[in-house]
């Protein structure tokens, strides 16, 4: 079973332990702890997202959720972020600095529902936004958008409460199309890409974004406005 295979399943315990060893000096049994509370977090967080679209469509306001994905980083991917960022492999190192060890992804139909979408959830009493990174209002070099928020949810585990981090993705079905291909094209090859094809992305970018305005604005026009919660 591949690191994917075993996101996509939920198994946190198969796939918790380090597949190169001697990666984390910890014990084994603490790295499973370590990744369980984030598990905990991220279905936290996934559950009131489902509410909020599942209520939403409910009151035929139009779901703008198109879909949602969560992902957990694997011990292996925590680690090589941790060398980057030049950060101990240490849990308490860990927690501190890597915030995005829970994430989860919500595709929206426009770029207004992004922002709304947002703010209903972190509008919620025991969601703590932390930081925001609005890539949609400014881009990436590459083209990048995004809307990119650090939240704190509280998990309640047996003995006490944590605050567990989890980063929030919201980007549009026209953000995520490119950023999928982007990935798949560039991925691995960056460095050898020449700087013609290097500047074809962020026009490719600019493109998929008049898309979005354009299809919104239909919207609007055949519509109306959506209507605000």
């Amino acid at each position: 079973m591949t690191s994917e295979q075993s996101r996509d399943s939920g198994q946190i315990t198969r796939w918790a332990r380090p597949t190169e060893p001697g990666i984390f000096p910890e014990q084994p049994d603490e790295l499973t702890h370590f990744m369980m509370v984030y598990k905990f977090g991220l279905a936290e967080i996934e559950t009131k997202i489902k509410i909020l679209a599942e209520e939403l469509a409910h009151k035929g306001r139009g779901n703008p959720i198109e879909h949602v994905s969560p992902r957990l980083k694997t011990p292996v991917s925590i680690a090589a972020k941790a060398r980057r960022i030049e950060c101990p492999l240490t849990f308490d190192d860990l927690r501190s600095r890597i915030r995005d060890i829970a994430g989860i992804r919500i595709v929206c139909s426009f770029v207004s529902d992004v922002y709304t979408v947002a703010d209903m959830l972190t509008r919620q009493p025991d969601v703590n936004l932390v930081l925001t990174k609005d890539y949609i209002d400014k881009p990436k070099t590459n083209g990048y958008r995004s809307l990119h928020l650090i939240v704190e949810i509280p998990v309640f585990l047996s003995d006490r409460v944590v605050a567990v981090p989890v980063e929030v993705q919201l980007r549009t079905v026209a953000m995520d199309f490119w950023a999928s291909l982007e990935h798949k094209i560039y991925y691995k090859y960056d460095p050898d890409i020449p700087p013609a094809l290097r500047d074809e992305r962020p026009a490719a970018a600019e493109d998929a974004a008049r898309l979005d305005k354009r299809m919104e604005r239909l919207h609007h026009e055949i519509h109306g406005p959506r209507p605000q919660p």
